[in-house]
């Protein structure tokens, strides 16, 4: 009587995994690559650069971004701080929110802006060091459409709008790192 209990859980078990189909939560675009250094802490350092992208920043959110960079950086701050779209991860650690993740077309492939708040360090905030400006962090990539490329990686940013919608970004160090051997597992869509 065990063997048959057995037998029949274990079929369903065996069907359950065999059908069973991910909900749209579950099918999120994970971006991998490598992080190389170039200047500053990171020169001649290779990391690996994981991002997960959970959804898109609409263009309601790009607009209010603008409209609150428009106002000041700590509202740009505050606002960005309430989004949260993905996770960005370099090293082996569990990385940070991803705040937002701008998709556009780009050539024949797909250009993903992602900014996100950094962690300051206590020592930034103690000794009042000029990084603790430096309040964001930014990456571009440049994907083609097998979903592979290469990018820019800016860990510590400033970020200025110009024209009403356009951001200039200022790097803390001298050179920005580059993202290289980016691919996707799954289709990166401009939505």
């Amino acid at each position: 009587m065990s063997r048959k209990l057995i037998v029949r859980v274990t079929l369903v078990v065996f069907c359950v995994v065999l059908f069973y189909q991910p909900s749209e939560a579950q099918r999120n675009l994970r971006i991998n690559g490598t992080v190389v250094g170039i200047s500053g802490r990171l020169a001649g350092r290779s990391l690996p650069f994981s991002l997960i992208v959970n959804r898109y920043t609409t263009a309601g959110e790009v607009s209010e971004l603008n409209a609150a960079r428009a106002s000041g950086e700590d509202n740009l701050l505050s606002t960005l701080s309430r989004m949260n779209v993905g996770r960005i991860q370099i090293g082996n650690n569990v990385g940070v929110a991803a705040n937002a993740i701008i998709a556009t077309p780009w050539g024949d492939g797909t250009k993903l802006t992602v900014l996100w708040e950094r962690n300051i360090n206590f020592y930034e905030l103690r000794y009042g060091t000029r990084s603790e400006d430096y309040r964001f962090g930014y990456a571009e990539m440049f994907l083609d459409q097998n979903g592979k490329g290469e990018g820019t990686f800016i860990p510590a940013a400033r970020v200025n709008l110009r024209n009403g919608n356009t951001w200039e970004v200022e790097d803390f160090g001298v050179l920005p790192a580059g993202l290289m051997g980016l691919r996707a597992n799954g289709a990166v869509q401009v939505r």
